[in-house]
């Protein structure tokens, strides 16, 4: 067996001496340790490898961040076509404008509100005092007249509405429509009843209490309608509409008006522009995406404190990678005021990073909206947003994407050193055992070399009198 690389000093010092024997654990291990360089270097170039999977994986995460924002800037009814809507006088009506609400200015008029139809009774002395058996008729819009009945059992299951708690509960758990609750006050208690709805096909109508005259002290009831349920009456740039509601939909495409007040003949101007709070915000989180991709670039290419720069350093994808991004601010979208990044604010620093001028950007949205969509989208989603994401693709493409493809070679890579490391550590677990076993020979046999001398010696006679006798 070749002892090249062993060190022998070590194992000398294993082997001890004759008389001492030899440490069979000890010089086992100094052989087998020297013999596991090899395994030592795949391991050292693993780690180079783990370190180099970790980076490409951090990058891979940081650009899918990236390719994110770009998305949401080339979605035709995303982020970027976020309208937003203002009123001159939100006591009288207020807006909302969805995505793909068209920009521009309408005169709306609310010359009254829809309401709630509600109807009260006559008073009790309280909640709980007894009412004279009974029934009114209740009816919520074209529905049908049901009746209400008052007294004992009045279902057969048990249920009592001799007080207008009862009553009120029992109202309630019809689903007829309409909320029934006691108002109590000065005067006593009364039931009210109200619809769940605006509008005047929502309307509720309450006969009159009919049954015996009241008599022992308990109480009939009689009712007064306190709100007739109507529809709201507006008009929208002159023309009139009816709405069962106070939020009014449909009337204009993409534009929810919400009625808050009625000013019969006061003009509230609505207008409808691009969101430029919302747009701005998406833009500026692609700068922030595509400086944080920047950022991990540069790290590879900055030198540490040990003159090392980072484990991609020498990745030809990472320097393709920055060559895009890099170029990714002189593309032109051609004619137009806005054809480069620079038109909406955003420039370059030194350091390949972006920087956003928000005055600049805003005045492009708010005055030339359709320029800057242009530039983002193109006429058919090829505009900047898409060209910089097909770019990205290259590289972060599942199947063929140049990190996807780096990454199944380092995973390749590894597979093979940890095969050779697997093999190795079983050729050295059979060196182990070989050694163990020629050293623990080894060790008997020195330890049986003196009794062998010694019977030599009486052999020959050379015991140690007669080497006295012989001096003598």
């Amino acid at each position: 067996m070749s002892t090249s690389g062993i060190n022998i000093s070590s194992l000398l010092s294993a082997l001890g001496s004759s008389s001492s024997g030899i440490d069979v654990s000890s010089a086992v291990s100094a052989a087998i340790s020297a013999m596991s360089a090899p395994e030592q270097t795949w391991e050292t170039q693993q780690q180079t490898l783990q370190t180099q999977s970790s980076a490409i994986q951090s990058i891979e995460n940081d650009i899918s961040t990236l390719q994110t924002s770009l998305s949401t800037l080339n979605d035709p009814t995303g982020t970027l076509l976020s309208m937003q809507a203002n009123s001159s006088d939100s006591s009288i009506v207020t807006a909302s404008a969805t995505t793909g609400a068209v920009a521009g200015n309408h005169v709306v008029v609310v010359t009254n509100l829809a309401t709630t139809g509600s109807w009260y009774s006559s008073s009790a002395a309280s909640s709980s005092t007894t009412l004279s058996s009974g029934s009114f008729q209740l009816k919520v819009g074209s529905g049908n007249l049901v009746t209400i009945p008052i007294g004992t059992n009045v279902d057969g299951n048990g249920t009592n509405t001799n007080t207008m708690d009862q009553l009120a509960s029992y109202i309630n758990t019809l689903n007829l429509g309409v909320t029934a609750s006691v108002i109590n006050d000065a005067s006593g208690s009364r039931l009210a009843i109200v619809s769940n709805s605006t509008g005047s096909t929502n309307n509720v109508t309450v006969s009159n209490w009919t049954g015996g005259v009241p008599t022992g002290g308990t109480t009939g009831l009689s009712f007064t309608q306190a709100v007739v349920g109507q529809d709201a009456s507006l008009t929208v740039d002159g023309i009139p509409i009816d709405s069962a509601t106070n939020t009014v939909t449909g009337a204009v495409a993409g534009l929810t008006l919400n009625l808050e007040g009625q000013a019969p003949g006061t003009q509230v101007n609505i207008s409808v522009a691009p969101d430029a709070s919302q747009i701005s915000q998406a833009i500026s989180s692609f700068v922030s995406a595509y400086n944080t991709v920047v950022g991990d670039i540069n790290t590879q290419y900055t030198v540490n404190s040990s003159n090392n720069e980072g484990p991609l350093a020498t990745d030809t994808n990472l320097s393709m990678l920055q060559s895009d991004l890099l170029s990714s601010p002189s593309y032109s979208a051609g004619s137009g005021s806005i054809s480069t990044l620079a038109d909406l604010g955003i420039t370059m620093n030194k350091d390949g990073t972006l920087s956003v001028d928000s005055t600049t950007l805003n005045n492009a949205i708010q005055n030339n909206f359709s320029a800057v969509q242009n530039f983002l989208q193109g006429t058919a989603l090829n505009g900047f947003a898409a060209t910089l994401n097909n770019q990205l693709n290259t590289f972060t493409n599942s199947t063929s994407g140049a990190f996807t493809v780096d990454l199944q070679s380092i995973s390749s890579e590894n597979t093979g050193l940890q095969n050779s490391i697997n093999n190795f550590q079983t050729y050295l677990k059979t060196q182990q055992t070989l050694l163990t076993s020629e050293y623990t020979q080894a060790d008997i046999t020195m330890q049986e070399l003196p009794q062998q001398l010694q019977e030599i010696d009486t052999e020959l006679g050379l015991n140690n009198n007669n080497s006295n006798n012989n001096g003598g």
